[in-house]
């Protein structure tokens, strides 16, 4: 069964009605800043129509170049900054965010992944708020009439029923997740951080109303980024579906989104040694003939994280496309394998001498 969350066209319509520039008095930056969270997303004012999502003026739409799976879900995200206080660009990490910035990104099933955007259920909103103590991540679970969502700290289960791209149909028991798993997802060097809004996964197109343009230029023009280098220093991750890139820049940038916040020297997965962050230059620390710290079921009776030509053989492939607790990787965020991302890591190990 495959399925691939396609909401450009919508996130289009949706940037249609931003307006920058504009005062962003309708966000609550009380809501924002205060130390017990809402119980209803609406009481942040981020969406002028929320079943529509569809942002309140001063809430920037955003998309990445490569985005993490998630049992296949459409998401739909944004981010909210203090008035004049930009972020400040970084490099390598997510960029330096203001106190009061909020990061919104919405999960959602259509009821047949070959019509991307169509009879659309809403299921979650999780909302990154940046308080003067740090990051605070906090997830909204949906109502079934659609007009609202509803803070759940201790998590919650879904049940999925949609239609796969392939035409068959697609059941599972999909997570909201607890607060505990927010932050170890989140985690970097012991802290709650952003992961998707670095100048490698923003260096792509988006659909404005203006017209398409560079979301890194657009933020800057803006005046939402300061720092900014010069386009040509800008990285940029691949769009891993994208078959006219480089196979490894592809197979590597899934990695990086998918896997890396976790096992990356800063990360709660530090301890294994499998480092899989794009930037990562040593073969052995991305895993190519590397044993596994602690052998065990998760193995499947492999004896490397990655041997080059033979991905039957490698530990890697066994676990992104295990769906058993306890053996696939990710272990939070998804139910389902990613099929399409299952062929090109293993084309990837496969091209590997």
């Amino acid at each position: 069964m495959k399925i691939r969350g396609s909401v450009r066209s919508l996130i289009a319509a949706a940037a249609a009605v931003i307006s920058l520039g504009t005062p962003a008095q309708a966000i609550s930056d009380t809501a924002i800043l205060a130390t017990k969270p809402p119980k209803q997303l609406s009481e942040f004012d981020f969406f002028e129509d929320a079943q529509k999502q569809i942002p309140a003026t001063g809430v920037l739409p955003f998309r990445l170049a490569t985005p993490l799976f998630s049992d296949g879900a459409d998401k739909f995200r944004f981010v909210y900054l203090p008035k004049a206080q930009p972020a400040k660009y970084d490099p390598v990490e997510a960029f330096g965010f203001p106190v009061g910035t909020a990061l919104i990104k919405t999960f959602a099933f259509p009821a047949d992944h070959r019509k991307p955007g169509e009879k659309l259920r809403l299921i979650e909103t999780r909302v990154l708020l940046h308080q003067t103590d740090g990051w605070q991540a906090w997830a909204y679970l949906w109502n079934d009439q659609q007009t609202d969502a509803t803070l759940k700290i201790a998590g919650a289960k879904v049940g999925i029923s949609t239609v796969g791209t392939d035409g068959a149909q697609l059941s599972f028991e999909y997570s909201v997740p607890n607060k505990n798993q927010c932050k170890a997802c989140h985690a970097f060097n012991g802290k709650i951080t952003p992961l998707g809004p670095k100048a490698r996964n923003l260096n792509t197109d988006y659909a404005y109303a203006s017209g398409s343009e560079n979301q890194i230029a657009h933020w800057a023009a803006a005046g939402l980024l300061s720092g900014v280098p010069t386009p040509a220093e800008v990285p940029a991750a691949a769009d891993w579906h994208d078959a006219t890139a480089p196979l490894e820049k592809r197979a590597r940038t899934w990695l990086d989104v998918n896997c890396a916040h976790c096992h990356r020297a800063e990360g709660p997965a530090s301890n294994t040694g499998l480092f899989l962050t794009f930037n990562e230059d040593v073969p052995v620390r991305y895993g190519v003939m590397k044993r596994p710290a602690a052998a065990g079921r998760g193995s499947g009776d492999r004896e490397f994280d990655i041997v080059p030509g033979k991905p039957d053989r490698s530990i890697l492939i066994y676990r992104v496309e295990s769906t058993v607790p306890g053996i696939m990787m990710p272990e939070l965020g998804r139910h389902i394998a990613d099929r399409d991302a299952v062929k090109l890591l293993s084309d990837w190990v496969a091209s590997l001498r």
